[in-house]
């Protein structure tokens, strides 16, 4: 279980990283959090938000209210999508951006799903990891075939990102986004699932250390490197937690483990 503390402590960190940017700007979370201008007491809800977010993050460290605290947490994420994303997808379907940010927040929703499964109930903890809830898998897939489709439509824009000292931009940019992809058709399929959610855990972890502590060290006063850095923080952490699910899944192309085979290499 030690993937899924990983995803824990990340997933946790990286969102209340977010409460605490909006506690100091007065606002949202930028384009991962895109209440319109025209909604009342903006700022007075953007801190409501960022109280939230920091509380509910460090609840989830606590053990005594961590299952609580990662409920009221995923259940924010939920509302991240279905009132923040899905009308802006609605509105223009074929954008992809829209549903780019519609991943995002759907990826953060299903690791706090996923981490409030390992919490709560009384079940066996290995049942739960391998009858858990399939359908955040599922989703998280998906959003993997979105976030790769997405680095070779906004391929300028990928390899922007990267920092100058990494050779060959334009491979890293193919390279990664065939990556979400063929980790998302891994998982929808069925085939290699737990390696395929591993390695794109890797993949987002190599992200936030090669792209975005590196740009908050160039730029310490900015914003938006400081909102990526937690925004990919959180999405490795459920990244973590998806491949932590799939604990009792064989890595290769052998049948799953039994839950006493599992239980043996814990």
């Amino acid at each position: 279980m030690r993937v899924m503390r990983l995803g824990h402590w990340l997933f946790a960190a990286g969102l209340a990283g977010l409460g605490v940017l909006s506690l100091i700007y007065g606002d949202f979370a930028l384009n991962w959090q895109p209440v319109p201008a025209w909604v009342p007491w903006r700022e007075v809800l953007s801190r409501a938000s960022g109280t939230l977010l920091v509380a509910a993050g460090i609840g989830m460290l606590v053990k005594r209210v961590a299952a609580l605290s990662t409920l009221v947490m995923t259940a924010y994420m939920l509302s991240w999508v279905l009132l923040l994303q899905v009308p802006r997808v609605a509105q223009a379907p074929t954008d992809l951006g829209m549903w780019l940010r519609f991943a995002e927040s759907s990826w953060l929703f299903c690791g706090g799903w996923i981490l409030f499964d390992s919490l709560a109930g009384t079940h066996d903890r290995l049942k739960r990891s391998m009858d858990g809830p399939r359908a955040a898998r599922y989703l998280f897939g998906f959003a993997c075939l979105i976030l790769g489709l997405s680095h070779f439509v906004y391929f300028d824009a990928t390899t922007g990102m990267i920092p100058s000292w990494i050779p060959a931009h334009g491979a890293f940019a193919y390279l990664t986004g065939t990556g979400h992809f063929a980790a998302g058709l891994a998982i929808l399929s069925g085939v290699l699932p737990r390696l395929a959610a591993t390695m794109e855990a890797g993949m987002i972890s190599c992200f936030v250390l090669l792209l975005h502590a590196p740009g908050v060290a160039a730029a310490p006063t900015n914003r938006l490197q400081w909102t990526m850095l937690a925004v990919a923080s959180a999405l490795a952490g459920s990244a973590w937690a998806i491949a932590g699910s799939l604990e009792l899944a064989a890595w290769g192309l052998a049948r799953a483990k039994s839950p006493e085979a599992a239980a043996a290499a814990n």
